[in-house]
């Protein structure tokens, strides 16, 4: 049996399937993934995300830890709770992971990041932060429940206590805030808007139920896959890994090379690239019945990375990694057969709006 979040019994007794997802029993779905899917993209639905790590780090010289250890530059955070999006590298280029770094003050940083990767994760922070005498917490007393749909902010303001409401309501996108022993991000993985929200692991149960009593519906992982993936945004260990930088993962946006003078861990390997790859992320449309998958072989060359049913727009998706200026369409192998895709700029789905022509 693998580890289980303090709402799993919560997730047994409310119907989901549970499935092992990088050592954690976690809620697939509810019944039906397409209307959880649905119901994001058009109201609001909540997600246990308990499973992933959060870690603060402490100490006078963390902001220059940071700034070696991450590929992004955490020296753009100038306002508490505002959040950064990075990756951290191996001295090859490869990713160890993609987290999201929180500027809480000039002494404490704090870092989510993904559920399969935090042991690994943990070991190289550690061995990193001693040289400048960081702190590392691994926050095992928090839990976490993303919130996420066009209407997922209005639905959680009710449910707060009367004096955070105005504060919570006027975080910015990528923005977030402690209300006591909570914090409040407005942040997610869907493509919607939303909460975050990591609080004490022993007011979990009771958010879950209090949030669920609005009208936000539960949502499990097969959901939130393919709502990541119809935003366009990468899964560790699909779309990237130790094997792959950010250049060629759709990712160089992640990579701040100025100043000059920063020194991160692999930006020598990635300078010596010209900052630039021969392969690139790109995005596919599947023109014909079938459903793209990860490690279906392209033709003339590549593979796709992540591959999905589109319920917002009704047809196949995927992330795929190609040479450089690959042209439009390609084929790809589904089965021994091959099928025409053509490459597009994801995302494929944003706020809620395709981006694209939705098949009838």
């Amino acid at each position: 049996m693998g580890q289980k979040t303090v709402l799993y019994d919560t997730h047994v007794l409310q119907g989901a399937k549970i499935v092992d997802f990088g050592g954690w029993e976690m809620p697939l779905h509810y019944g039906s993934q397409i209307d959880e899917h649905n119901v994001v993209r058009r109201d609001s639905g909540m997600f246990d995300v308990s499973h992933m790590g959060v870690v603060d780090l402490r100490g006078d010289r963390v902001l220059e830890f940071l700034r070696g250890l991450l590929a992004n530059d955490v020296a753009r955070l100038k306002t508490p709770g505002k959040a950064l999006y990075s990756c951290m590298l191996l001295p090859s280029g490869g990713v160890i992971d993609d987290l999201i770094v929180y500027f809480m003050s000039d002494t404490w940083f704090r870092l989510v990041v993904n559920a399969g990767t935090r042991a690994k994760d943990l070991a190289w922070i550690r061995r990193h932060a001693m040289s400048c005498s960081v702190s590392v917490a691994e926050r095992d007393d928090l839990a976490m429940i993303a919130i996420q749909g066009p209407k997922a902010r209005e639905r959680v303001l009710p449910i707060l206590p009367a004096a955070w409401r105005t504060r919570a309501s006027k975080l910015a996108v990528f923005q977030g805030g402690c209300f006591d022993s909570w914090f409040i991000a407005r942040t997610g993985y869907t493509g919607e808007d939303g909460f975050e929200v990591m609080l004490p692991v022993v007011d979990a149960i009771a958010t879950w139920t209090a949030l669920r009593a609005t009208g936000i519906q539960p949502a499990g992982l097969g959901a939130r896959d393919t709502l990541r993936l119809e935003a366009g945004m990468n899964l560790y260990g699909n779309d990237m890994d130790e094997d792959h930088h950010p250049l060629e993962c759709g990712l160089a946006w992640t990579v701040a090379f100025e100043p000059a003078e920063r020194d991160f861990i692999g930006r020598q390997v990635l300078e010596g690239l010209g900052r630039t790859s021969d392969d690139e992320l790109v995005g596919l449309l599947l023109e014909e019945r079938g459903v793209l998958r990860s490690h279906q072989k392209i033709i003339p060359a590549g593979e796709v990375t992540s591959g999905t049913f589109s319920p917002t727009l009704n047809r196949s998706i995927a992330l795929a990694r190609v040479p450089r200026n690959t042209a439009s369409p390609v084929q790809v192998e589904i089965r021994g057969k091959l099928h025409v895709a053509s490459i597009v700029k994801p995302p494929f789905v944003r706020h809620g709006r395709a981006l694209i022509p939705i098949q009838p």
